[in-house]
Parts: C-alpha cells; sequence; structure tokens
C-alpha cells in the first residue's frame, strides 16, 4: 500500500467542503491564504465552530485542538467565563476612541503578576509589541543597535526578520541575514546576532560596538524555534551582561506568560527592563503590549515633555481589553499547575509512542507547550531542529495529516499546547491517536528516513 497515497486520500475524502472553501478564496487571497502559519497542502482545513477543547471543521469532522490559535487560546473555545466578559463590553460598545476604565484594569492586573512590567502600553499584536520594545530600549538609552539571538522569533517587522532560520556554518558568531527578499539590508547594521545560550557571542558584540548598543532581545523559551529554553546561567549572565554595558535587556514573553502568573521572569527571577506579551492577554482578540519601569516607560507619557507618539486605531480595544481581563484572572496558579500536569503526560505519551513504534523520535516540553522532533539527538538550539528537519524528509507533513484524519488538530510544525478545558483523557485520546498514527508510519520512515528505524 502507497501510505502517502491513503493518508491523503483519506484526508481529501473528509475535506472535500475546505477543498471547495479553498478554491474560492484563491480568487482574492494569495494562494487562498491570508496567515503562512495556517496553510498546508493539498488545502488547510477550514473549520467552523469550537467549544471548550474542540473543533468542528466546516465537513462535520471534529476535532482535540491541540493548538490553540498557536497557544492564545489558552482556555479553549468560548470559555463561558470569557464569553459572559465579551457580552457585557458588547452590551456597552465596541470601542470608544477614548480612554476606558478596562484598558487600566487589565493593565493593573499584569503589572501585578509580572515583575518586570510596573507600566505598559497596548499595541494589536506580539510583532508590534517587540517592535515598540526594540523602540523604547533605542529610545530610552539614545543608541541605535539591538543584539538578537540566532534562530528567536519577535515577529514579523522588518527588525525581526533577521536570522529567525539560525545560522548553520558552525562558526563562532553567526553570519547575520535578512530572512526574505524585501527586508532592507541596511538592517544589518542596526541588528547584531549572537548565538542563543552562548554569553561570549553576545559580550563578543558589546565589546565591539561598546557605547552603540541599545538593547537585547531574546526568548526565554524558543518557540517557533522547537520549545528550546535558555539556560538559566545565560539569561542570568544577559541581565549581567546587560548592567555592566548600560544597556537595557528585552525579554519577548508573548508565548511564556502562560509558564506562570509572572511568566518565565517570575518563574527565573530574572528581571528583564522591557517584556513584550501578546497572546493570552486578549481572550482570543488581536493584542499585544509592551512594558517596563516607570522610568523607561515615561518617554511614552503624552503629558511629560519628552512624550514619544505612540498611537494605534484599536490600542485598548474594549471588547479585547474585557476579555482580556477574564482570561488573565483564570489563569491562576492552580490552572497553570493543571495544564503543565496534562503537558508532562502529553511528552510522556508521545515519546513513548515513538518507543513502542521502533522510531527515532522525542519531544521538548515547557510547561503546557510539547513539541514532536524526528531525531533521537538532543535539541539544545534551533540548529539542531534545522537539520532534523532537513532529514526527516516529507515525514513531519504526513504526520500532521494523519492526526487530522484521526481528530488531532496540532500545528504542522509539530507544536502541541493544552487549554484549561482538556482533561486526562483528552490527553490519552491524542496519545493513542498518535500512537496508532506513528504504527501506521512506520514502513514510510524506513523507506523515507531509515536512520530513524530503531
Amino acid at each position: 500500500m502507497d501510505i502517502r497515497k491513503d493518508i491523503l486520500s483519506r484526508f481529501e475524502a473528509r475535506t472535500g467542503r475546505s477543498r471547495t472553501l479553498d478554491g474560492q478564496a484563491k480568487l482574492s487571497l494569495p494562494g487562498g491564504d491570508t496567515r503562512w502559519a495556517t496553510y498546508y497542502l493539498p488545502w488547510p482545513t477550514y473549520m467552523a465552530s469550537g467549544s471548550g477543547c474542540r473543533l468542528r471543521d466546516v465537513d462535520g469532522n471534529e476535532y482535540l485542538d491541540f493548538l490553540n490559535n498557536y497557544t492564545s487560546l489558552v482556555h479553549g473555545h468560548r470559555h463561558p467565563g470569557v464569553m459572559e466578559a465579551i457580552r457585557q463590553a458588547l452590551d456597552e460598545d465596541l470601542i470608544f476612541g477614548a480612554p476606558a476604565e478596562s484598558q487600566f484594569r487589565l493593565a493593573d492586573l499584569i503589572a501585578r503578576r509580572m515583575p518586570g512590567i510596573k507600566r505598559l502600553r497596548y499595541t494589536n499584536s506580539g510583532t508590534e509589541a517587540t517592535m515598540m520594545a526594540m523602540r523604547a530600549a533605542r529610545m530610552f538609552t539614545k543608541r541605535q543597535i539591538i543584539i538578537k539571538m540566532d534562530g528567536c522569533y519577535h515577529g514579523s517587522h522588518d527588525f525581526a526578520e533577521i536570522n529567525i532560520t539560525p545560522d548553520l556554518s558552525g562558526q563562532a558568531m553567526p553570519t547575520p541575514k535578512t530572512e526574505a527578499v524585501g527586508i532592507p539590508e541596511c538592517l544589518l547594521d542596526a541588528v547584531k546576532v549572537a548565538r542563543f545560550n552562548d554569553l561570549g557571542s553576545v559580550e563578543r558584540l558589546l565589546e565591539e560596538y561598546k557605547g552603540k548598543v541599545a538593547g537585547i532581545i531574546t526568548e526565554p523559551l524558543q518557540n517557533q524555534a522547537g520549545i528550546i529554553p535558555a539556560s538559566i546561567e545565560f539569561l542570568r549572565g544577559l541581565r549581567e551582561l546587560a548592567d555592566r554595558y548600560g544597556v537595557l535587556l528585552i525579554f519577548d514573553e508573548v508565548v511564556t506568560f502562560r509558564l506562570s502568573t509572572g511568566g518565565s521572569q517570575k518563574i527565573l527571577g530574572i528581571i528583564p527592563d522591557i517584556t513584550a506579551i501578546g497572546k493570552i492577554i486578549g481572550g482570543g482578540f488581536a493584542i499585544g503590549a509592551f512594558g517596563g519601569s516607570e522610568e523607561v516607560m515615561s518617554i511614552f507619557d503624552p503629558a511629560g515633555s519628552a512624550g514619544y507618539h505612540h498611537s494605534g486605531t484599536f490600542n485598548g480595544h474594549n471588547v479585547t481589553m474585557r476579555a482580556g481581563v477574564a482570561s488573565v484572572e483564570l489563569l491562576d496558579e492552580g490552572a497553570i499547575a493543571r495544564i503543565d500536569s496534562l503537558g508532562a503526560r502529553l511528552q510522556e505519551g508521545i515519546d513513548g509512542a515513538f518507543r513502542k513504534a521502533g522510531i527515532a523520535g522525542r519531544t521538548t516540553r515547557v510547561g503546557s507547550l510539547v513539541y514532536t522532533h524526528w531525531t533521537a539527538g538532543k535539541i539544545t538550539e534551533s540548529k539542531d531542529v534545522v537539520l532534523w528537519k532537513k532529514n526527516a524528509a516529507d515525514l513531519p507533513r504526513f504526520f500532521h495529516l494523519e492526526l487530522l484524519n484521526r481528530g488531532i488538530f496540532g500545528s504542522n510544525r509539530g507544536l502541541f499546547n493544552i487549554s484549561t478545558p482538556m482533561s486526562e483523557s483528552d490527553v490519552d485520546q491524542a496519545i493513542a491517536a498518535i500512537g496508532e498514527t506513528l504504527a501506521a508510519m512506520k514502513p514510510l520512515v524506513a523507506e523515507s528516513a531509515p536512520h530513524l528505524v530503531l
């Protein structure tokens, strides 16, 4: 039996309406897509509704949702508490074009939880949040250069679109590069690239550009790259280097805010000067925010003499604020401990499924975030992920499609995350489907990537 053809034919048979909609979408959207991350071949599954941790597509198929809009729906779909907050906001109005009490209610809640944030401002995405965090560092220090880490993802603005794909040269310092045509090469003068988890490379740049560096930005946990945590020694070292060289340390906690009531910085006890957040703080609506100390954020005070003009038509949207307050309040320590334990259960189950199938594979996990890797090797940096993907042929693609066939909706890059409505039985259902999928794909593994057969 041709396993690829079998997986594709069953996918096609159960998603006919999605195929039709994809064809219609191509008439007005390039490739039928407006969001690169959600697209996959032969066509993406169009969803119609969701409730709790389950989705229903336009063909009537049901799925357990382990994608949760790329971690933003920490409470799943249509959580009663979040929906009630939305309904109350809608009864008042959508947006006012004026300040609203809900704006500072959410800001107060975040500031009480996150050690590095005393004042904050809203944006409409994590991309905007990191863009403004970098700008704040440049404004405050009156310097130009930002140091970022090779393989880290900070959104899609120009200053972030540098070395998202890690350098594979093996040299002590990564070769700086823009991610795509259209990103100005001149930005390589303003963004310098160090190696993740390598303090020496950061210090080398600080020395080379002494007095010119405004800030250092990093993810405490590389998310898109494969759930790869920064070492505590690296983050402590960044804090010390930032203090020694008089630059600002920026944490991108857009994803990692879910890991504790105060994000990674609360867990680690390492406090950045500026923090970018997003995703879960919007209750399912578009949002981002950046914040820091009162001193740093005072540059945005419109009543101040040096007030910097920062605005946005939908910043602080009333409905988003109300949904965000409900979402953050619901994510208390008990809820986080519970989804973290389910994440551990999922990791153990996936690792066991790979072993049982006789396939070299493993997961990385932090809290409720789990990532599958088609390798038996260690995953310590993003280039490890790029290298195994080069050698895994099309296995991740057909793994993703077959899980869809079995009612498990996850990321096509291998990311799974837990939402608060999930139960142990939901996780066990996913583990069983993953085990069945790996067993069915074993001949394909032997054909396409024999090095992965144990």
